[in-house]
C-alpha cells in the first residue's frame, strides 16, 4: 500500500511509500480541529472520521476460509464461533495488559488504541479468529527474518494490518503480497516482479525485504513509532509532519500533521498486538492447527507447470500454489535461472527422484515454442492476388514468394505490360523457397550477374544483421558488414544489403 517516491541518499535503495494511496503533496496536508492532550494521558480526543481502516479489515471471510491452509491444517469450533460473546473491560486493565506484553516497541494506551482493539474484537472476531490460525504458518516465517535483522519480534505482526495474512492480497493502489510492496519499491529492493513471477508475494523473500527496510527506516528516525508509521505512508510524509510540527520528533505529537491513514496506523499496530496475546481474555476462538504443515525447498532449473508437479506427484494444485504464491500463472520459469519450489517435506524427495517425468508430464501442451516460421503457400497451390494502388510485379513476387518471370508467364504479361489497379493475378508458389523476399532477392541476383558473388538483400522491417545472415548459408553477420562497410549493426527497412560469396 506504498506510493511516494523519496529517495533518502546514503541508503542506497529508495525508500518508496507503499500506503493506501498517499500522495506525497509538500504544500498541502490535511489538517481538521483535533483536540489533542497529551502530556499526561496520552488520551486523543478525535472523532471516528479521521481515521482510515487499513484495507486488511474488509478481508473478505469467505476467502479466508476457503484459504487451502485453513482447509486442510485448521479445525474450526462453529459452535464457539457463533456462542462467543465480547467482554469488554475498563481503561486501566487495557493499559495493565499492554504494559505487561514483552515488546521493545512503546505500547501505550489512549482512545485511538481502544477504537481499533473495539474493532477487532467486537465487529472483526471472525477475522481474528481466522489470523489467529494462519499464524501458526506465517509468523515463524516473519520472526525468522526480523532475527536475522536484529529487529523487535512485535514487527511481526505488521502484516495482520497490511494483507490479513494473505500472500495473494492485492491492494486498491496495486500493493501486494503480505507486506504490501508497491511494484517500484519491491524492485528497488531487489525482489522480481514480471507476468510470472512476482517475489513481494513470496513470503520468505518479501518478508526479508521488509525487515531490511523496516531497519532502514528505523536508522532514519531511531523511533519505531515514526519507523512504523513511516512504512505506511513513506519518510516523506513523516518527516513533513515533523516539520509541520516545529520539528517535535514524537509520533503523538505530529500525530494531527500526518495524513489520515496514517494517524491510525500505529494505533491500529498496538492493537493488533494486544489481540494476538489476550484474544482469550475476550472469549475469540482460533481456528486451531489440526497438524504442523512442514515444508522443504528445491531448486527447480527447467521451465514447468504447476500442474505437470501436481499430476505426477498426486497433490493438489491448490498446494502448490498455497505454498508457492509468488509464480503468477502457475509457471516456474527455472529455464531462466533456478527457482525455489515449496513443498510439504514429505513431496520433496518424491519430486527429486521423479523430475524427468513430470518435465516429460503432457510437455506439448505447456511447452514454450523459441522459434516459429511463418506458413507459406503449399507447392502447387494456385492462389490469387488483386493489385492495388502503388504495387509492382516486383512486390507482388516478394509478398508471395515467387519469381517475377513466373508472374509474367502465369498471367500472360509481357515485359511490357502495365498492372491495373484492381487487376486479378494468379500466383503460384510451384519451385518457390519457404525463404520469401530473401530468396527471390537472391534468385534475381544471381540471375542478372550470373554469379553468386553479386546476391542482394532488401532489409524488411523487424530483420536486424543476425536474423539476415541466417538465410544465407556459410554467412556471419560479420561478413555482411564487412562487404557493406557498416560500422555498426543499424540497418533501416528498403535498405539494400550486398550479400558476400559464402
Amino acid at each position: 500500500m506504498k506510493r511516494i517516491g523519496f529517495i533518502l541518499a546514503g541508503l542506497g535503495l529508495s525508500l518508496c511509500s507503499f500506503a493506501q494511496g498517499v500522495e506525497l503533496d509538500e504544500e498541502y496536508i490535511e489538517l481538521d480541529t483535533t483536540e489533542v492532550a497529551l502530556p499526561d494521558s496520552m488520551e486523543i480526543l478525535v472523532s471516528d472520521s479521521t481515521e482510515v481502516y487499513p484495507e486488511s479489515m474488509e478481508a473478505d471471510l469467505n476467502t479466508l476460509l476457503t484459504n487451502w491452509y485453513i482447509q486442510q491444517y485448521a479445525v474450526v469450533d462453529n459452535s464457539c464461533l457463533e456462542n462467543s460473546v465480547n467482554v469488554d473491560y475498563p481503561d486501566s486493565v487495557y493499559i495493565r495488559k499492554l504494559s505487561q506484553l514483552p515488546t521493545v516497541i512503546e505500547m501505550p494506551y489512549n482512545s485511538v488504541v481502544r477504537r481499533y482493539i473495539d474493532m477487532y474484537v467486537q465487529r472483526r472476531r471472525a477475522l481474528v479468529e481466522n489470523l489467529l490460525g494462519l499464524s501458526t504458518y506465517y509468523m515463524p516465517i516473519f520472526e525468522e527474518a526480523l532475527e536475522r535483522e536484529g529487529l523487535p519480534l512485535e514487527l511481526k505482526y505488521l502484516p495482520i494490518i497490511e494483507s490479513a495474512l494473505r500472500p495473494d492480497a492485492t491492494s486498491r493502489a496495486g500493493a501486494a503480497g503480505l507486506w504490501q510492496f508497491m511494484v517500484k519499491t519491491g524492485k528497488s529492493m531487489g525482489l522480481e516482479v514480471n507476468s510470472l513471477v512476482d517475489e513481494r508475494r513470496d513470503p520468505i523473500k518479501s518478508s526479508a525485504m521488509a525487515a531490511r527496510y523496516l531497519k532502514d527506516l528505523y536508522g532514519i528516525y531511531h523511533d519505531w513509532a515514526l519507523a512504523i508509521a513511516s512504512y505506511n505512508c513513506g519518510p516523506g510524509n513523516v518527516s513533513k509532519a515533523i516539520r509541520r510540527s516545529g520539528g517535535k520528533t514524537d509520533y503523538w505529537e505530529i500525530y494531527p500533521y500526518l495524513p489520515r491513514e496514517t494517524r491510525g496506523y500505529v494505533p491500529a499496530f498496538i492493537a493488533v498486538n494486544y489481540v494476538m496475546n489476550y484474544y482469550n481474555d475476550h472469549n475469540i476462538c482460533p481456528v486451531l492447527t489440526r497438524r504442523p504443515l512442514l515444508t522443504d525447498t528445491v531448486q527447480v532449473t527447467r521451465r514447468v507447470h504447476l500442474k505437470q508437479i501436481s499430476d505426477v506427484l498426486q497433490i493438489p494444485i491448490e498446494e502448490i500454489r498455497s505454498l508457492n504464491p509468488q509464480y503468477r500463472r502457475d509457471i516456474i520459469p527455472g529455464n531462466i535461472r533456478p527457482y525455489a519450489l515449496i513443498l510439504p517435506s514429505q513431496q520433496v524427495y518424491a519430486y527429486i527422484e521423479a523430475q524427468d517425468d513430470i518435465f516429460a508430464h503432457d510437455a506439448e501442451l505447456y511447452a514454450q515454442r523459441t522459434s516459429v516460421e511463418p506458413a507459406g503457400i503449399a507447392p502447387g497451390t494456385m492462389v490469387y492476388h488483386k493489385v492495388r494502388k502503388g504495387e509492382t510485379l516486383s512486390k507482388i513476387a516478394q509478398k508471395y514468394g515467387v519469381s517475377v518471370s513466373n508472374l509474367r508467364a502465369w498471367n500472360n504479361l509481357s515485359k511490357s505490360s502495365y498492372l491495373r489497379i484492381g487487376q486479378r493475378l494468379a500466383v503460384s508458389s510451384k519451385g518457390a523457397k519457404k525463404s520469401s523476399s530473401t530468396a527471390v532477392a537472391a534468385s534475381s541476383a544471381k540471375s542478372k550477374s550470373g554469379s553468386s558473388a553479386s546476391k542482394y538483400h532488401t532489409v524488411r522491417k523487424g530483420e536486424s544483421l543476425w536474423t539476415i545472415s541466417q538465410k544465407y548459408k556459410g554467412i556471419s553477420a560479420e561478413d555482411i558488414k564487412r562487404e557493406n562497410n557498416l560500422k555498426g549493426n543499424a540497418i533501416r527497412p528498403g535498405q539494400r544489403l550486398k550479400i558476400p560469396a559464402a
